[in-house]
């Protein structure tokens, strides 16, 4: 099969297409022909400097395609069943490739009402999201949630499962993408080059931050007593669950994790028209490159996919 590699560290320049051997299921197992995969931050940090594993390692973490071959135990699957997922996370799955083997249960059915490129655009983000909203910040009806980076990859699907559950959405974004944050669902705008969130925000039950830096001790500013800021940049922003709590505040960084449970309620969200995943541009396999060089740039609106069959 088809696969992206590479031998050192570096740029985009260093990925390239490679042969390798097709892998087969074992016990509780499923191959999956990929129809498409998506490009994330997490990718561009493992291709230049190993990220969490410290090392190279087969690149993307997210996939749609249809089930080649089951191995002993399965049971949610068969051969022809199109689904979706994240297979393995935080360890590498390696779906920047023709097949890939994923244990069955970090998949589920695809989305019939969505195309192998829609879906492939959601699983990492969508888990994210919902794990921070759902799970770890528990919200309810009627809160007050504040996305930053509402345009991009995570923050475009955030805001749509924040609406679902029924809160005030605000994000922050670039002026180009306002409308675009708006016909999402947000209740309200910030164009960080115009306004401080900081200066302009109070009361805000939960903060999802995906930018990191300055943004966390400055969102907590924003947050009512009590409130959480669940931070995603990287594992130095846990720094802040101290000065959060010196503050009667609450702060924590999460991981995702494959979640089988939180892609069937996506997958749900998806059936009743509540979450549609954004996508920048598409690209083929082989131009892995030039993907990563547009995602590098950090202006795309919603998601960048390749195609791989």
């Amino acid at each position: 099969m088809r696969a992206i590699a590479q031998d050192v560290f570096g740029g985009p320049e260093v990925l390239r297409v490679v042969e390798r051997p097709r892998p087969e299921a074992g016990f509780a197992q499923v191959v999956v022909r990929v129809r498409a995969t998506s490009v994330n931050p997490t990718d561009f940090w493992h291709r230049s400097s190993g990220g969490l594993h410290g090392r190279i390692v087969p690149l993307g973490w997210d996939v749609s395609g249809v089930v080649e071959a089951v191995g002993p135990g399965v049971t949610l699957f068969a051969p022809g069943d199109e689904v979706f997922g994240m297979p393995r996370q935080p360890e590498p799955a390696g779906t920047y490739a023709e097949f890939v083997v994923s244990p069955a249960r970090h998949l589920a059915h695809k989305p019939a009402a969505i195309s192998h490129e829609e879906a492939a655009a959601l699983p990492l983000v969508s888990l994210t999201a919902w794990q921070a909203l759902v799970d770890v910040a528990r919200v309810e009806p009627g809160q007050r949630v504040l996305v930053h980076a509402a345009g991009g990859g995570v923050g475009h699907v955030a805001v749509q499962i924040a609406k679902a559950l029924g809160a005030e959405v605000i994000g922050t974004a670039s002026a180009a993408k306002r409308d675009f944050v708006r016909d999402l669902g947000a209740d309200r705008v910030i164009d960080y080059a115009e306004e401080d969130f900081a200066e302009v925000l109070t009361d805000v039950d939960v903060v999802l931050d995906a930018i990191g830096g300055e943004y966390g001790p400055r969102s907590l500013r924003t947050l009512r007593p009590g409130g959480l800021l669940v931070s995603l940049a990287s594992p130095a922003e846990a720094a802040l669950t101290p000065i959060a709590a010196e503050q009667g505040r609450r702060a924590v960084f999460m991981v995702v994790e494959a979640d089988r449970a939180g892609m069937v309620a996506i997958a749900d969200l998806v059936e009743r028209g509540l979450l549609r995943p954004r996508l920048d541009t598409v690209f083929p396999l082989a131009e892995v490159a030039e993907a990563h060089e547009l995602g590098e740039r950090g202006s795309t609106t919603g998601k960048i996919v390749l195609t791989v069959t």
